[in-house]
């Protein structure tokens, strides 16, 4: 580990003393085994200081950690040997079973036991891991008797998770607020009802559901993650830089929290960062989903491993079909994807309880390409839930003939033009649009300038979810006067004060 610096005495000279990581290593030891474990760490730490690249000196300081209950540092420390130091050195994952055990994550105690059994079947630790493997199944039996409402509240939050990556934003708000109703303290639902309004339009509201989070739950780390997602739609430059320096500095020792910081990271670009942490949970076996395998490919396409992110895409696609044609490589498809030939969100959408969501249902039914395929389906010919207006609609699509609602559908055409392909945050104008369309209808105006409708609508919208652009901006963009855009605004706040 390091030469002998013992101080000696040599004809009566003085020689200098010159500690090694060794010397404190040794002295650590001691304490350690005399249960003093405060002056353990504190030569340890010494140690490290000094030998800072040696894995033992790493190893026995995280086992101290774990000894005075700071388990987190245990495993920051026990992860930075598997990561940097010593890969091989199997006995870490005994000693991060162990770690989140204590924690309560019981899943990656799991995984870890599992991990240190496959990579050293004849370790110094082989019983006890079979032990704590054993304890571990009889914990997870007993939570699952214990905990039956927290089974319910986990199976609710992946319904509202599968309503939102499906575009199905209003029914997911409801869910998710019955979820925060029944349990006023669990973040995950406030995280996700933000994003729900967010992707309706109504960024504000999303903010201060997330600045609540972190008021009640200082340092939230989803809460953080979705504010960056904002800033970086939203082009809030500055924000968004203060968010990526802030979450650089943080070191997740949960999986749950290094996936969802390495999604958010890849999703706003920071690809190197966003890899390191991705590629961490591939290397130890985690048990992604397909966003997890997604996000993963773009790390390693966009810093330079095309061969693994091939060999990731292939996986993401086992898990997730509709993301073919996505892959980081294909420079003419976005990162994120469309609604346009999704027919499993369009059919969400036709089931909707609410007007809108069906009528955006069938504008991107309009605008797929499996549009002949989807009408003459048994989803829309046998939808009991369509109204007149809606199969007004569906005779548009089919015949060409025209009434109020293709004017409608023409408006969200001009809006499709600036819009294309349709993403998650894109889809909140268009329903914006059929939620005034549907004020508009019942009021009988008529629409006769369809492109001063797409205008003010969009102008309406980035206002309302705090993305600043003038009207003159706007007027160019339609060709048309800012006299006319002012105009319809004024139409289009009038029909949401209704």
């Amino acid at each position: 580990m390091g030469i002998d610096s013992n101080a000696r005495l040599q004809k009566g000279k003085i020689l200098s003393f010159l500690p090694t990581g060794e010397y404190y290593f040794t002295k650590g030891l001691k304490a350690y085994n005399r249960r003093d474990f405060i002056k353990a760490k504190k030569y340890l730490e010494r140690a490290m200081q000094l030998e800072p690249g040696e894995p033992m000196i790493t190893c026995q300081l995280a086992i101290i950690e774990a000894e005075l209950g700071e388990y987190e540092n245990s495993n920051r420390l026990l992860h930075l040997i598997l990561d940097e130091l010593d890969e091989e050195m199997a006995e870490c994952h005994y000693f991060l079973a162990n770690n989140y055990a204590h924690m309560g994550f019981f899943k990656d105690a799991f995984q870890h036991a599992k991990l240190y059994l496959e990579l050293d079947p004849d370790g110094e630790f082989i019983e006890d891991t079979e032990d704590l493997m054993e304890l571990l199944s009889f914990e997870s039996e007993e939570m699952d008797d214990e905990f039956y409402e927290q089974d319910d509240l986990i199976v609710k939050q992946e319904q509202a998770r599968e309503l939102l990556e499906s575009g199905y934003f209003p029914k997911a708000i409801e869910l998710l607020n019955d979820v925060i109703e029944e349990y006023p303290e669990y973040w995950s639902a406030y995280n996700n009802l933000a994003l729900a309004y967010f992707y309706l339009g109504e960024a504000d509201r999303a903010k201060e559901i997330l600045m609540d989070v972190l008021e009640r739950s200082p340092g939230n780390l989803h809460a953080l993650c979705n504010l960056l997602v904002f800033a970086h739609y939203l082009k809030q430059m500055e924000k968004e830089s203060q968010l990526i320096d802030m979450l650089k500095r943080v070191q997740p020792m949960i999986s749950e929290h290094q996936f969802k910081l390495g999604a958010t990271f890849a999703l706003v670009g920071e690809y190197d960062r966003a890899y390191v942490l991705l590629k961490k949970l591939y290397k130890h076996g985690f048990d992604g989903d397909g966003p997890f395998y997604y996000w993963l490919s773009y790390a390693a396409y966009f810093t330079g491993r095309e061969s693994l992110a091939r060999n990731v895409w292939k996986k993401a696609l086992q898990l997730n079909r509709d993301k073919e044609g996505f892959e980081p490589w294909n420079k003419e498809k976005p990162e994120i994807s469309g609604f346009e030939d999704h027919l499993g969100t369009i059919s969400l959408k036709l089931e909707s309880e609410y007007l809108e969501e069906r009528l955006f249902g069938l504008f991107l039914l309009s605008v797929s390409s499996k549009k002949s395929e989807l009408l003459t389906s048994k989803g829309i010919m046998q939808n009991a839930k369509l109204t007149i207006m809606e199969q007004k609609y569906l005779l548009f699509l089919n015949t060409g003939k025209r009434s109020s609602i293709s004017d409608a559908h023409d408006i969200a055409k001009e809006l499709y033009d600036f819009y294309q392909p349709i993403g998650t945050i894109e889809a909140g104008l268009f329903l914006f649009w059929f939620t005034i369309f549907i004020e508009v209808s019942s009021q009988h105006i008529e629409l006769k300038n369809k492109k001063a409708w797409a205008a003010a609508v969009e102008y309406v919208w980035n206002k309302y979810r705090n993305h600043w652009i003038s009207q003159q901006e706007i007027a160019d963009r339609y060709e048309l006067s800012m006299a006319t855009v002012g105009k319809y605004v004024k139409m289009v706040n009038n029909c949401l004060k209704s």
